[in-house]
């Protein structure tokens, strides 16, 4: 395969955006069926809208608990200042209005692969002939001492977007101009890889502007992060990264692996020697595992993650159960990230109407690209095209990349705004 130019790449993109998947045509199923969807998120909402789309004779259930979604992506744009908080909350009527999907906003808390039926907390039960659990991500709480959900509420970890986003940014806004803001990156695999980095840049955007005397602390369970570079290039230029007059430190693991926490005292401890830091502000995110329902449901391997066929994300532990987004374990290159979860519903999506249909799903391929502000004009990306090679799904060599150096940055964060636009319209206009 030829290499594609960052210009083609965002061509295929936008076409793959546009598509669902790159030569995946509508199918229609010869009879009615049900397949219910758990989780009105990236992943969630989008397979529930493309089955749709793909084959409109489907009856297709999305069970979702909140009537509005707050997205993670953009959400560190609301801590830092640049977008107000009601520009990344949208709602379900579309769905339900524009593609007949049947919304219904409760928890699900029992799934019986036996009989195919997800049973609510309100008490019903809906049997399904396939079922797409979308869960997110849930915490380990227990590997960092004195951290739990109700700690939480005064440190919060603003890992899934709502009203943890409100609390961080009210914090930092609050605190004393000479504060600290300690941000406690987790290890891998986590839900947003770059996501811990953009936080701190926008967060010292905010402090430069606010806040001078200030400065954010990156406590890192990590040795190195993803866009690396260009956050550094972004950090030096804009927040004087590398001098002693820095907005920024960043401390890798294992040095900065963060242990333990005293809400009382406001301090961390982190690294084999059990360093302890005190901060104005404290920001925990907590290593992370699929979310609950997938391990009730005995979805999960003993790496807290769900293992799938990349061929049409079906679960390996219980048969007609596909897993997708952030839960799932994928393939090899494949972050756990917004888009990467968009891509893979359409795909899900078009290999449930094959399954339907008694058909054999056609080979999928899948894109992703991620775009992270370092500042409100200042926008940097990471691209990449997954295929399948030898029966095994993987990163297409020489497709994608990161800006390149040199690279216009304030029109990656122009491309940025347009992007995160272009995709919630996809996943809920």
């Amino acid at each position: 395969m030829s290499k594609l130019s960052r210009r083609e790449f965002i061509k295929l993109a936008g076409v793959a955006t546009s598509l669902g998947v790159a030569g995946l045509g509508s199918a229609r199923a010869k009879g009615a069926a049900h397949v219910v969807v758990l989780g009105g998120g990236f992943g969630g909402a989008t397979a529930a809208k493309y089955l749709k789309k793909f084959d409109p004779s489907i009856q297709v259930t999305l069970i979702e608990a909140q009537k509005q979604y707050t997205t993670c992506p953009a959400s560190n744009w609301v801590i830092g200042g640049l977008r107000p908080m009601k520009s990344i909350v949208f709602g379900y009527d579309a769905l339900a209005s524009k593609y007949a999907i049947k919304v219904v906003h409760d928890t699900a808390v029992q799934i019986d692969a036996e009989t195919k039926k997800v049973k609510l907390k309100g008490g019903d039960s809906i049997a399904y002939d396939r079922l797409i659990v979308s869960p997110g991500i849930d915490f380990r709480w227990e590997t960092i001492e004195g951290y739990d959900a109700e700690v939480a509420e005064k440190i919060p970890h603003a890992w899934q977007a709502g009203p943890q986003t409100l609390v961080l940014k009210k914090q930092i806004e609050a605190m004393d101009d000479g504060g600290t803001v300690i941000i406690a990156a987790p290890p891998n695999p986590f839900r947003c890889p770059p996501g811990p980095y953009e936080r701190a840049s926008l967060i010292a955007h905010y402090l430069h502007k606010h806040k001078p005397k200030s400065k954010v602390l990156i406590l890192d369970a990590k040795a190195k992060f993803s866009k690396q570079p260009l956050f550094t290039a972004g950090w030096e230029k804009l927040y004087g990264y590398g001098s002693d007059k820095s907005l920024i430190e960043w401390l890798p693991g294992p040095d900065g692996t963060v242990s333990a926490v005293d809400a009382k005292a406001m301090s961390v401890v982190a690294g084999e020697i059990e360093e302890t830091f005190k901060g104005a502000v404290i920001n925990i995110i907590p290593a992370q595992k699929a979310g609950r329902i997938a391990h009730d449901a005995g979805l999960t391997d003993e790496s807290g993650w769900c293992p799938v066929d990349h061929m049409t994300w079906e679960s390996l532990q219980h048969e007609g159960i596909h897993v997708i987004g952030d839960a799932s374990i994928a393939a090899k290159g494949m972050p756990k990230s917004g888009y990467m979860a968009n891509s893979e519903a359409k795909v899900c999506a078009a290999a449930v109407v094959d399954l339907l249909q008694g058909k054999p799903p056609g080979i999928p391929s899948w894109v992703n690209t991620c775009y992270s502000l370092v500042g409100p004009k200042y926008g940097i990306s990471v691209a990449a095209v997954y295929g399948v090679h030898d029966g095994k799904a993987g990163k297409v060599k020489g497709a994608g990349g990161v800006s390149p150096k040199g690279s216009n940055t304030m029109l990656e964060a122009i491309y940025a705004e347009s992007w995160f636009n272009n995709i919630t319209d996809d996943l809920f206009g």
